[in-house]
Order: structure tokens, then C-alpha cells, then sequence
């Protein structure tokens, strides 16, 4: 591989890579009926004037795979974490016991669990999407550098290369899918 052409190639792995862990992350936020400290990333507090995560205020814990314990590092931010918690939409009510604040995870209904298959395979588009336009870009790049003076055949190497790792992105993205829908099927 020409060394003109091996950090772009480098590049476009290294975007893929976050467009992946973007997936996980996203994939992680969509319940499957266990808890999981995950299910309350994306919730503010309202901390001293500051919008602050949730997990920078407390403690989040499975004790069990049906209920959250969230134990916050200051008692008074108890009411501010419930209320946030219920302003998230996020579908789990608070129990607030003075000390610690309790969250049961229902059992999901098998028309929610397709509603949360079809929002996972819906997460895994925009990762295909967002993998095939860091392809286009790259193969954009590489014929801006044959118009720079690249060898043609180089470029045609490096496209092929650029499709080659295109495609076992999108394969990794099918398998992550695969294995969340199974976790959200399985009841």
C-alpha cells in the first residue's frame, strides 16, 4: 500500500470503529427486560445550578436482573434524581425509600419486545448509513489524490481496500444486531 494512501485507509477504520462503538452505545440504552445501569445514560440532575449525568451523582447498581438501586453521594439530590428520572420518559418509576431509590424493571410484553427489535434493527441502519458515507468520503478523498498526481492503479487498490473493510463493518453491524435482538427476544 503507498504511504500516501495508508492513513486515509487507517482513518476509515478508525471512523468505522466510532461509528460501531456508537451502535453499542445506542444498542446499551434499549432495554431487554434485565436491568442494567446502561438504561439510565442520557439522564441529567439538575447539580448545584449545572446539568450533571446521572452516574456522576450516584451510585447505580443492579442488586438483582429486575431492579436498579441508585444511591446518590448526596442525600438531598434524592428528590432531584426522582424527579428527573420521571421527566426522562424512559417508561420506570422511582421508588424513593429516604436512602436509596429503587427501580423495578417490569417483565416486557412480547409487542414491546418487537417494538424494541425494530428499534434496535433501526439503530443498526444508521450505523450501515453512517459506515457506507465514511466509505464515500475515503474513495472521495483517494480520487481527490489521483487529481493530485496518485497513480490510478494505486487508487483502484485502495478503493478495493476501502470496500473490503466496508464490508466486514457491516458484518460486525449485522452480528451486534443479531445478538440484540436474541438478548431481547429471549423472555
Amino acid at each position: 500500500m503507498n504511504e500516501l494512501v495508508k492513513p486515509k485507509i487507517d482513518e476509515t477504520t478508525a471512523l468505522m470503529d466510532k461509528a460501531i462503538a456508537h451502535l453499542e452505545n445506542e444498542l446499551a440504552k434499549i432495554r431487554a427486560g434485565k436491568a442494567s445501569a446502561g438504561m439510565l445514560d442520557g439522564i441529567f440532575v439538575d447539580y448545584y445550578g449545572n446539568n450533571t449525568p446521572l452516574n456522576q451523582v450516584a451510585n447505580i447498581n443492579t442488586p438483582d436482573a429486575r431492579t436498579l438501586s441508585i444511591q446518590p453521594f448526596e442525600k438531598k439530590l434524592l428528590g432531584v434524581i426522582e424527579k428527573s428520572i420521571f421527566a426522562s420518559n424512559i417508561g420506570l418509576t422511582p421508588m424513593n425509600d429516604g436512602q436509596v431509590i429503587r427501580i423495578g424493571i417490569p417483565p416486557l410484553t412480547e409487542e414491546r419486545r418487537r417494538d424494541l427489535a425494530k428499534q434496535s434493527k433501526g439503530e443498526a441502519e444508521n450505523a450501515k448509513v453512517s459506515i457506507r458515507n465514511i466509505r464515500r468520503d475515503s474513495n472521495e478523498a483517494i480520487r481527490k489524490m489521483v487529481k493530485d498526481g496518485l497513480a490510478e492503479d494505486l487508487a483502484k487498490d485502495a478503493e478495493t481496500k476501502i470496500q473490503q473493510i466496508t464490508d466486514t463493518y457491516i458484518v460486525k453491524t449485522d452480528k451486534i444486531l443479531e445478538i440484540k435482538e436474541k438478548e431481547i427476544m429471549t423472555v
